[in-house]
C-alpha cells in the first residue's frame, strides 16, 4: 500500500504519509492507534476488518493487554472524533463478534511529494468558485455548511412535514367534490386541475409513505435515496405549495400567498433535514 495517499470521506481527510486527520482543512487531534484503525478501515470501506486483523496491527505480538477492552476504547475515541455514533452508525458499523465495517464512501487521492492533502489534492466543491460548481453545489446547501443537531429534533420535524403532506392528500381526495367547486371559483379548467390534482396525490402518498418509514425505521443511505427522489419531490411540493388558493374567497388572496411562500420553502427543508440527519 502506497505511503502517500490520502482518503477523503464525508468533509474528512485522513493523510497516511503525515499521519494527520482533517475535516474541511482543518487538523484534527488523534492519537496514533485510533488513526492507525481508521487507515485499516478506509483502506477496505464496505468490507469487514475482524477483531484479530485490528489486535495484530495495533498490538504486536509479545504485548499482554485487555484486547476487548483496548480495541473497544479505540473504536469509541475514533468514532467521537467522527462524531459517530454506534447506535446510528455514518462511518463504522460494529458486526457484533466479527469486527467492523466502513460505511461512508471513501476517495483515494494520491498525495505526490508529501506536501499534504491540502496542497496537492484535487479540490473539494467547497474549495471551488461558485461559478465553477453544479447548482446542486453552488446554491444549495452544502453537508460541511451545516450544524450538528440532535437526531431526535431532525426527526421529528421531518416525520412532520411527512405527515402534513399526507394530510393534504388525504383531505383533497376525501372531499374531491367540494375541492372541485373550489377549483371552478379559481382557474379555467377545473377538471384539468382536478385531474392533475389526483394524480399528484396518488404519486405523492407512497412517496411520504416511504420516507415516514424511512425515518422512523432509521434505514441508512437516505441522503442518496433522497437525492434522486428529490427532484419528484420537488416538483410535488411546488405544486401544493399552490394549494392555499383554493382558499383565498375564505382567507383572502394575502393570506393564501403567505401560507404558498412558506410552503414554497419546505422541500428545501425537508433536504436540509436529510443531510442533517447524517452530517
Amino acid at each position: 500500500m502506497p505511503q502517500n495517499q490520502i482518503f477523503r470521506f464525508g468533509v474528512f481527510e485522513a493523510d497516511r504519509g503525515s499521519g494527520e486527520l482533517r475535516k474541511s482543512g482543518m487538523r484534527v487531534r488523534i492519537q496514533e492507534q485510533p488513526f492507525q484503525a481508521l487507515l485499516m478501515l478506509v483502506e477496505r470501506p464496505g468490507e469487514v476488518v475482524s477483531r484479530e486483523e485490528l489486535r495484530q496491527k495495533l498490538w504486536p505480538a509479545d504485548t499482554f493487554v485487555d484486547f476487548d477492552h483496548g480495541l473497544n476504547t479505540i473504536i469509541n475515541k475514533l468514532r467521537e472524533v467522527l462524531g459517530d455514533s454506534a447506535s446510528s452508525p455514518r462511518f463504522i458499523e460494529t458486526l457484533a463478534k466479527r469486527g467492523y465495517r466502513f460505511l461512508a464512501a471513501v476517495e483515494v487521492v494520491p498525495n505526490h511529494g508529501g506536501k499534504g492533502g491540502v496542497v496537492d489534492a484535487a479540490p473539494t466543491a467547497a474549495d471551488q468558485p461558485l461559478r465553477n460548481q453544479p447548482l446542486s453545489t453552488a446554491v444549495l446547501t452544502r453537508p460541511e455548511e451545516l450544524p450538528r443537531v440532535p437526531q431526535g429534533y431532525v426527526r421529528v420535524l421531518f416525520l412532520l412535514i411527512q405527515v402534513m403532506y399526507l394530510s393534504f392528500y388525504t383531505v383533497a381526495l376525501a372531499r374531491l367534490s367540494v375541492v372541485e367547486e373550489m377549483l371552478a371559483h379559481v382557474v379555467s379548467r377545473p377538471s384539468l386541475a382536478t385531474i392533475a390534482l389526483i394524480v399528484t396525490a396518488v404519486i405523492g402518498i407512497p412517496i411520504r409513505c416511504y420516507l415516514l418509514s424511512a425515518v422512523s425505521f432509521d434505514i441508512q443511505g437516505l441522503r442518496g435515496k433522497f437525492s434522486k427522489l428529490f427532484p419528484a419531490v420537488l416538483v410535488l411540493d411546488l405544486l401544493w405549495a399552490l394549494a392555499p388558493f383554493l382558499l383565498s374567497p375564505e382567507i383572502g388572496p394575502g393570506l393564501a400567498l403567505g401560507i404558498t411562500a412558506a410552503l414554497l420553502y419546505v422541500p428545501f427543508a425537508q433536504r436540509t433535514l436529510v443531510l442533517m440527519r447524517e452530517s
